[in-house]
């Protein structure tokens, strides 16, 4: 694979930058999937009509590839059936009913004296990374070469449009980033510690170089897409290339995202699970846009109820950013852990034009941060030539969607790609 990591220039709608956070009251019943990482999903620990507390563990992880899922409040279970996750497979869910109380467990006491401590608190506490694929914490934070690992990312990049919830956690929690990254770098023995910020967040920037001292350093990145993709933040930082194959650690680094790390902090201090989750609530058609604190569970519809409702009907409604976000089909569907946006967008902005025939102009392969041939899956797909699939590294493919962003026949091909890689995944 050759890495040339190529960006695109994507015009930003940071509506919700300066509003800060807004706690949503528990005003409906929770839909808790057992699924919100990557991995297999949790085994429910509860039936209906039993009756649980704020923190209290609902799905028990039984896999390695997977993080524990909590009650987001106190109340009674009336449901656990099967339904449909924005990730297309069917897993059980957790209906509760709030009692209005909002009754907690006992807080979970942490003794944190080494890595050991620190990977066993982070899985108890049900930590995921909260500003994409939703990677286990517990994982990442122990890598089978940890005396190889000589440097921390912190991406507080944020590039897609719209999304601010990472940059209100700067804005808010700056203490506790400053505190993780203090941890990490003790109990891991890492040397180097970066945050990775756009520049087109000064006011973030201003704060956290005021609390680097020596423990940090902030690195102003170009307002470019997609800077925060994980290979992408590691070169442009540190001039290191994770190659096919490879993972950060292979190349000496550990990358976790600023809210992450922010509410792992948090979870230390109360001692008190993964419940809910910074939302911007975002786009063109919601009468309010705002950034809300809500339970995880809180069906869509519930918090644009919460954010005054809509001004006109949506054309589209996705769970995530314009670039990378999955469009929802109705409003029924839960927030996870890992949501960082719920966008309402108008026809206007949302309207896919109709693709015309492939020009060969090559600007989706131009375009691709890996240097990958967007237009080679695209017939080898529809040929259903699952060998030059796989030949061509279709894999690779991170699905941010520069390839489609910058077509002029507007072809579909990040989708194209997505059905290539799902082809693959079924042969296999």
């Amino acid at each position: 694979m050759a890495l040339h990591l190529k960006t695109v220039n994507v015009r930003h709608h940071k509506l919700t930058a300066e509003k800060e956070t807004v706690i949503m009251p528990y005003s409906c019943n929770l839909v808790i999937p057992m699924l919100q990482h990557i991995g297999r999903p949790c085994v429910p620990t509860v039936k209906v009509g039993d009756s649980v507390l704020k923190g209290q563990i609902i799905g028990e992880a039984t896999e390695f590839m997977s993080a524990p899922i909590h009650a987001s409040t106190s109340g009674k279970v009336v449901s656990v059936r099967d339904m449909l996750c924005p990730s297309g497979v069917y897993t059980p869910h957790i209906e509760i009913a709030p009692d209005k109380e909002d009754k907690s467990i006992e807080p979970l006491s942490f003794k944190i004296d080494s890595l050991s401590d620190l990977v066993d608190a982070t899985r108890q506490l049900g930590m995921v990374g909260l500003g994409g694929a939703g990677f286990p914490t517990s994982i990442k934070l122990n890598p089978k070469n940890i005396d190889e690992v000589d440097t921390l990312i912190v991406n507080a990049t944020e590039c897609e449009p719209f999304i601010t919830s990472d940059y209100r956690e700067m804005l808010e929690n700056a203490e506790d980033i400053k505190e993780g990254i203090e941890l990490l770098k003790k109990l891991m023995n890492i040397k180097n510690a970066y945050i990775g910020i756009e520049d087109n967040k000064p006011k973030a920037i201003e704060i956290m170089k005021k609390l680097s001292g020596d423990i940090f350093e902030v690195k102003t990145l170009k307002s470019r897409y997609p800077q925060g993709a994980e290979k992408v933040i590691i070169y442009h930082l540190t001039g290191r290339k994770v190659l096919e194959g490879q993972l950060p650690a292979d190349v000496g680094v550990v990358v976790i995202n600023v809210t992450s790390l922010g509410s792992l902090v948090r979870g230390l201090k109360t001692g008190l699970p993964l419940t809910h989750k910074r939302v911007t609530v975002s786009g063109d058609c919601v009468k309010e846009p705002q950034n809300v604190y809500a339970p995880i569970g809180t069906p869509i519809d519930k918090i644009i109820e919460f954010c005054g409702g809509v001004v006109n009907e949506p054309e589209k409604l996705i769970m995530g950013g314009p670039m990378m976000g999955v469009t929802m089909c109705h409003g029924s569907m839960p927030i996870i852990k890992n949501t960082n946006a719920v966008l309402l967008l108008s026809k206007k902005l949302a309207d896919t034009p109709e693709p015309t025939a492939c020009i060969r102009c090559s600007k989706c392969v131009s375009a691709c941060p890996f240097n990958l041939m967007p237009t080679v899956f695209e017939h080898a797909y529809h040929d259903g030539d699952l060998e030059a699939l796989e030949k061509h590294k279709v894999m690779l493919c991170m699905e941010c969607g520069c390839c489609s962003f910058v077509c002029p026949a507007k072809r579909p091909l990040v989708q194209t790609n997505r059905l290539a890689k799902a082809a693959l995944r079924e042969k296999k």
